[in-house]
């Protein structure tokens, strides 16, 4: 039920890189080509079952413990004997390489009948304990409520994530009692239950970071840590320099290419696409967007989703970009909003221009030819088309297009009042005078 998350939102949901904590689990077990999916669910949980689509659901009620939730999916794995994972929804990091060292395992010559993965955590848990036999298989699982000083001693713990025969798995979990400390029925019973049949168990181990178990928010941003973590690091692997990578974000699909440079303080929202040889300057926030090779971004720049940067273009300075093609070379440099719009290759964007898409009931689209050259301060009353190679005086609000090579001035005609300014000071400072000379006049 997730009550030390202390949300209205399912545990479950909660999300690490930008995805729900489940969907990290279910993609991983995705990747080992699984043929049979099942997941279960709390009731009145319709926001998880939903997220976990087209995999089926199955609702424990009521909540009597780990083996009670997993013989809850007996009915979604009828007539199914392959091997079966029992994973959670709240341990999102755990690796594909991790699970198919497990498959490895079961599929060993001895064919463990559970194979359950164990870590060796950093300083004192309160983790349940894998006791070892003679000859280093496992013997049995205990919970650390019901160990003793002794078992407790044990470096080697328990994750909970099993893999067992699927031929015998439901078997196992219905005949799991509720005689322990907690009045549960624990999934760790089905191991003493195997050896007990002439089955065997054995141990595959992970690492402790993997295997962390997210229960409230401190867990959910230790969880996000390893992740942004491994993130950057596959990300300097395949060939991006991070020039300070603890201060670079990541989103769970973000896709970054070969020689893109990423400076600090830069966060990668989902559905980034940085294609190689792209630079990303400090402070800038991408998201949705594909940045094409050469490209430079930044400081302080803002893409959103459907931007769509050409190769060398430049967006630079507190630069919004929404739903827009920045073709070839193209430049926005500083100070501007471009949204709903095309900008042709090598056209340049003045200081302060803004394409005005919006008007209160719909979008609509601008359109920048190749080589145009907007003036600062100048707004796009879309819908607007400036043609190929026209040049915008500063200043101006364009609402009717603007030909090819041709200029579009929008201003009033300036006015000079020659003394105006001068005379205007005398007269302030006269009144001001006046006023401290008679405060009685002033009123409250």
């Amino acid at each position: 039920m997730g009550t030390r998350m202390r949300s209205a939102m399912p545990k479950v949901l909660h999300a690490v890189g930008g995805k729900p904590m489940i969907r990290h689990v279910l993609d991983t077990v995705m990747a080992l080509d699984a043929t049979r999916l099942g997941v279960v669910v709390a009731p009145n949980h319709d926001a998880v079952a939903a997220a976990v689509r087209p995999a089926p659901t199955a609702i424990q009620q009521p909540a009597l413990g780990t083996a009670h939730a997993a013989l809850a999916a007996a009915g979604l794995f009828t007539d199914f004997a392959g091997d079966v994972f029992i994973l959670f929804g709240d341990t999102p990091l755990i690796r594909e390489a991790t699970l198919r060292a497990m498959l490895a395992r079961r599929a060993a010559p001895d064919a463990p009948t559970v194979v359950v993965l164990g870590m060796r955590p950093a300083g004192a848990n309160a983790y349940g304990r894998l006791i070892l036999d003679a000859k280093g298989g496992l013997d049995r699982i205990v919970e650390y409520k019901d160990a003793t000083e002794a078992e407790r001693q044990a470096e080697l713990c328990n994750s909970g994530v099993m893999l067992v025969d699927g031929a015998r798995l439901f078997d196992l979990l219905a005949r799991v009692d509720n005689k322990n400390a907690k009045g549960e029925y624990y999934l760790t019973d089905i191991v003493g239950l195997a050896r007990a049949d002439g089955g065997a168990a054995a141990v595959v181990e992970g690492e402790e970071s993997e295997l962390l178990g997210v229960n409230d928010r401190v867990d959910l941003a230790l969880a996000e840590q390893v992740y942004q973590g491994r993130r950057r690091e596959a990300a300097m692997r395949g060939g991006a320099t991070l020039i300070a990578p603890e201060t670079v974000f990541f989103s769970h699909d973000v896709e970054l290419g070969q020689d893109v440079i990423v400076e600090p303080n830069v966060v990668f929202g989902p559905g980034a696409r940085i294609l190689s040889g792209a630079t990303i300057r400090a402070f800038s926030h991408i998201e949705g967007a594909t940045v094409a090779a050469g490209a430079v971004i930044g400081p302080y720049a803002r893409l959103r989703p459907g931007a769509d940067i050409g190769e060398g273009a430049r967006i630079g300075n507190f630069v919004e970009v929404k739903a827009s093609v920045i073709e070839a070379g193209a430049k926005a440099n500083h100070l501007a909003y471009i949204g709903d719009a095309r900008v042709g290759a090598g056209a340049n964007i003045g200081a302060g221009t803004i394409t005005c898409n919006y008007d209160g009931f719909g979008k609509h689209k601008t359109d920048i030819g190749k080589g145009a050259f907007i003036g600062s301060n100048t707004s796009l009353i879309a819908p607007v088309a400036i043609g190929d190679g026209a040049i915008v005086g500063a200043g101006s609000a364009v609402a009717r297009d603007v030909p090819a090579n041709a200029l579009g001035l929008v201003r009033a005609e300036q006015s000079n009042r020659p003394g105006w300014a001068e005379a205007f000071r005398a007269r302030k400072a006269k009144e001001k005078a006046a006023k401290a000379a008679n405060p009685s006049s002033k009123k409250a």
